[in-house]
């Protein structure tokens, strides 16, 4: 009878173990992208070109790419990603791609949600009991409503410069500081880095893993997502630096090795994967992708919104999904026209503003170009 029992909690345990794995991996896809014929891709590849030789300028040293239907019908790569010995940029070159980070952050989020690990409306203190600043949830975390200060400010002149800072670091600063809040929580939309860095921290409390190494895992892994990575201190000796109009490199500064809010390096093409995964929902399903899509700062009347984790450009039901980026030199622009099913990625290594006119790109779609799909 012992032995039996013993047998069947076995079997038991086995059983709960597979599905706790297979719970982790991403989901069938449930979209199919109509293919595009010959025609339709020489016409759209032609439009591209013309615009992109028109809007980015000599300046440019990076990666563009234009998706329609899943499928890439324009593609460009120009300038190095080591000046100094003038190695060139190709498709697997990582790129710093700034705050558009911050999308794939709310997705390590939201996979946590939907596996029931953490709830929208659960609080920092939550995670975090000494967290000075209360009342503030998950929800206001993705969609810029804490309230709370910008760490990139309040400790700008209070951090030694010699020490490169972490996310325990600015958890820490806020915890022992407490620097004047810049809104109560929930009363007005106010874009703040402090709350991608914090959630950041959360997705590693309840994982017991480094953030780098969970996105690699459950998110670059099974989309094979090969030349992404997120940017921690480990990396320091052996990255893609971004350049100033003079050609020089920026050096690492003390807020380099802070993640969530920044510091994911991909590229073009791994980035088109993610979207592919987006309009497949082999991520997180639908359900929350629309909720991801979803206004929540409507206190300002316009088209202009943010969901969780993605900044909206809300016209009827033609909705454009984006985020932008700036660090240092590198600038990024990540545009998903979801009525045409058509992607703008463009990513830079050398400052260069033009890289966010690129979403004119959306005229060869539809009528795209009259959204103002700045930050």
């Amino acid at each position: 009878m012992i032995k039996n029992l013993l047998v069947v909690c076995f079997i038991f345990l086995i059983a709960c173990n597979n599905n706790s794995k297979s719970k982790h991996k991403n989901m069938k896809p449930d979209f199919t992208f109509r293919t595009l014929t010959k025609n339709e891709k020489a016409l759209y590849k032609g439009k591209a070109a013309t615009l992109y030789h028109n809007i980015l300028n000599s300046n440019f040293s990076g990666g563009i790419l234009v998706a329609k239907n899943g499928e890439i019908i324009f593609e460009q790569y120009n300038g190095f990603s080591h000046f100094s010995t003038q190695e060139k940029i190709t498709e697997n070159t990582p790129i710093h791609i700034a705050s558009v980070s911050k999308p794939l952050t709310a997705l390590a989020i939201l996979k946590l949600f939907e596996e029931n690990k953490l709830q929208l409306t659960d609080s920092i203190q939550h995670f975090f009991p000494n967290f000075p600043y209360h009342a503030v949830t998950i929800m206001q975390l993705l969609s810029h409503r804490s309230g709370l200060p910008n760490y990139l400010y309040f400790m700008d002149t209070a951090w030694n410069k010699n020490l490169k800072a972490t996310n325990i670091d600015v958890l820490n600063f806020m915890i022992e500081k407490q620097p004047e809040a810049y809104a109560m929580p929930d009363k007005v939309f106010h874009y703040c880095n402090t709350n991608y860095v914090l959630l950041a921290l959360i997705v590693e409390k309840l994982t017991h893993q480094a953030f780098p190494d969970y996105m690699q895992e459950k998110i670059f892994t099974p989309l094979t997502m090969k030349d992404t990575y997120v940017f921690s201190i480990k990396d320091t000796s052996n990255y893609t630096p971004s350049y100033s109009y003079n050609d020089k490199p920026f050096a690492l500064e003390p807020f380099d090795c802070i993640y969530g809010d920044k510091n994911v390096y991909s590229t073009v093409r791994d980035l088109l994967k993610l979207d592919n995964a987006l309009y497949q929902h082999t991520i997180i399903s639908a359900t929350t992708t629309q909720k991801a899509f979803t206004g929540y700062s409507k206190e300002k009347k316009g088209f202009k919104n943010y969901g969780l984790g993605f900044r909206l450009f809300i016209d009827n039901a033609d909705t454009v999904v984006y985020h932008g980026g700036w660090w240092h030199g590198n600038n990024a622009l990540f545009t998903r026209l979801l009525k045409d099913t058509a992607t703008i990625i463009t990513l830079g290594n050398k400052y260069n503003r033009s890289i966010y006119n690129t979403k004119q790109l959306a005229t060869i779609f539809s009528n795209n170009a009259d959204k103002d799909l700045s930050d």
